[in-house]
């Protein structure tokens, strides 16, 4: 019987740019840090848990993680992340199973940066014409997450082996109740 895996990607919140501070460094913007909690709030009401994250190791997708709520599952910041493309961050994704040997890894978050997450979620759902498919493709701006399931093992997961399932952009105007 197959294992539907779920893999979420998530671009790191809005970032700051102080003066002389390398791109590595830049942390989150205080609307990047209120972005990253509603996007955190998303995932647990419409994912559920997180076994593992994968995260670049940029000040800004580690904020972002935090701000978040989800780092509490067992987390690897992988350098490979930051500036990846997507055969690079497919690559990481692929040792999941290894990186995180001792939990049972079913749905795994990725927090990264553009172009690499919004690739990798094409990449993976390669031939995807859906709607969800086109709104990835025409943006992805910072916060936003993409949510892909797959049949596949982590360590066989290919171009053309998952599935957009969903797309957020989180924002404060959208998450309000209607009156």
């Amino acid at each position: 019987m197959a294992t539907t895996r779920t893999l979420v990607l998530m671009r790191h919140g809005k970032s700051g740019y102080p003066d002389g501070v390398p791109d590595h460094e830049r942390p989150l913007a205080a609307r990047g840090h209120r972005e990253a909690g509603l996007a955190g709030a998303w995932i647990s009401e419409h994912v559920g848990s997180v076994d593992a994250v994968l995260c670049s190791t940029a000040l800004r997708t580690r904020e972002t993680l935090a701000a978040t709520g989800l780092s509490d599952a067992p987390t690897r910041f992988e350098r490979d992340i930051y500036g990846g493309s997507a055969d690079e961050i497919i690559d990481e994704i692929r040792l999941a199973d290894t990186y995180f040997d001792d939990v049972t890894v079913s749905t795994l978050l990725v927090v990264g940066h553009e172009p690499g997450i919004p690739w990798t979620a094409l990449e993976l759902a390669a031939d995807d014409d859906t709607d969800l498919a086109r709104e990835v493709r025409h943006r992805f701006p910072t916060s936003a997450i993409a949510v892909l399931t797959t049949e596949s093992s982590w360590a066989e997961v290919a171009a053309g082996t998952a599935t957009i399932t969903e797309f957020c952009i989180p924002r404060a105007e959208e998450t309000r109740p209607e009156s």
